[in-house]
């Protein structure tokens, strides 16, 4: 299958999966931007518990949903694809309507249906990077899955838009908003299905029986990007903090960075990952992804010196080149772990991969703000040496275990 040299819509949405699974990705992704930035404060105003429960009960969840990322992989490698995804979705569903029907005080209540969505919300990518990977081949897969991502923020974007737009209505409006949210995943699900993508299970015994190496483990790229997806978690978690806490700048440059970020990653997601993949592999395109993110780090420790009338203006600038760092690792990495899993492991080798990013996500908060108080050397300069480390590792490690089964992977995708 040609490459996607020049970015043509309907090829795009073609190797994404086809209009309706476009369609279902949207509205997804616009269900979950209505309610999921808002969980911890539907917890707090409508169910009436305590912010440190609820925060509790819902990392237990996203943790605990890591648990089922090894059934997930061996289900994928059996041939499902549409059919996970449209599964990811019913227990996101399922977690909602669990919400809904929870009484004020039910803490329990509550961290079953955070539960529900965190399987869900573990599950999905490495299962929409499959039904991809089956459907695109080549460059044209790192092209699709950016595609995918640039969707997704675009309608993540709206719907948190329109959910905040909505919060003056108070309990009955996140009451109203978690409905939504569960019809939309319902209508995703549905439409997901509909799809019926597979894999051919005959054809991956067929390549695992020729596959004389084994499959990669790929503990350094994994460990790596443990560290690399802290990015995600900087416009979020760390700029707030610095920006509030110790420049007392007003939230408005904390939501302004925010949103710069999405409409970054929304318009230039698909152009720079289709730019570098026609230039440099995908591991010299991930570690340079390491570089940037690292220097952009630097960009905060330096910003920081400056005087506070110019302080918060600097650090909104660097998280521009923060947003770049984080547009390269993502049009990289999941597409680096597809072209070197053979097809028989396909599915446990996206698993183990989305295992290290919801580690990382999850350890990231506790991370960031554990060194926030030593200083800013101590925060951005650590972020920055254990990024720029990860980074060389990353580029210096050898693709063991994929010499048979992963040459002809490479000759065909480029990796």
């Amino acid at each position: 299958m040609a490459t996607i040299t020049r970015i043509q819509p309907r090829a795009l949405v073609r190797a994404s999966g086809g209009p309706r699974y476009a369609v279902a990705l949207a509205v997804d992704a616009l269900g979950t931007g209505l309610l999921r930035p808002f969980l911890l404060l539907y917890g707090v105003t409508v169910l009436r518990l305590s912010a440190p429960v609820t925060g509790t009960a819902m990392t237990a969840g996203i943790v605990t949903g890591l648990v089922c990322m090894p059934a997930v992989g061996r289900w994928l490698d059996r041939g499902a694809r549409s059919t996970v995804v449209a599964a990811s979705m019913l227990v996101r569903a399922l977690g909602v309507a669990l919400l809904l029907a929870t009484p004020a005080g039910h803490v329990w209540l509550f961290a079953m249906a955070a539960l529900f969505l965190g399987i869900g919300n573990q599950a999905w990518p490495a299962a929409h990077a499959a039904l991809v990977a089956t459907v695109a081949h080549g460059r044209e897969r790192d092209t699709a899955l950016a595609g995918a991502r640039a969707l997704r923020n675009a309608a993540l974007g709206a719907g948190a838009l329109l959910a905040t737009v909505c919060l003056a209505g108070g309990a009955t409006a996140l009451r109203a908003l978690a409905a939504v949210t569960a019809l939309a995943y319902l209508a995703a699900a549905a439409l997901a299905w509909s799809v019926h993508v597979h894999a051919h299970p005959a054809k991956a015994a067929a390549a695992k029986e020729r596959d004389d190496q084994p499959a990669p483990r790929m503990r350094t790229l994994l460990a790596a990007n443990v560290i690399y997806v802290f990015c995600l978690n900087v416009p979020e978690i760390a700029l707030p903090l610095v920006l509030v806490t110790r420049f007392h700048a007003s939230p408005v440059w904390p939501a302004a960075i925010f949103v710069a970020n999405t409409v970054l990653v929304v318009t230039l997601q698909i152009p720079v990952t289709a730019l570098l993949s026609r230039r440099l592999s995908r591991r010299t395109v991930l570690s340079l992804a390491g570089v940037v993110i690292a220097a952009s780090y630097l960009g905060f420790l330096a910003a920081g010196s400056l005087e506070h009338g110019w302080a918060t203006p600097a650090v909104a600038a660097v998280s521009v080149v923060c947003a770049i760092g984080e547009i390269i690792y993502a049009g990289s990495a999941t597409a680096l772990v597809a072209a070197l899993a053979p097809d028989h492991v396909l599915g446990r080798a996206l698993a183990r991969f989305q295992l290290s990013t919801g580690f990382g996500l999850a350890v990231s908060p506790a991370v960031i703000t554990a060194l926030a108080p030593h200083g800013p050397a101590a925060l951005w300069g650590g972020l920055a040496a254990a990024t720029l480390i990860s980074a060389s590792a990353v580029a210096t490690e050898t693709d063991r275990g994929t010499r048979l089964g992963g040459r002809r992977r490479r000759a065909r995708a480029g990796s």
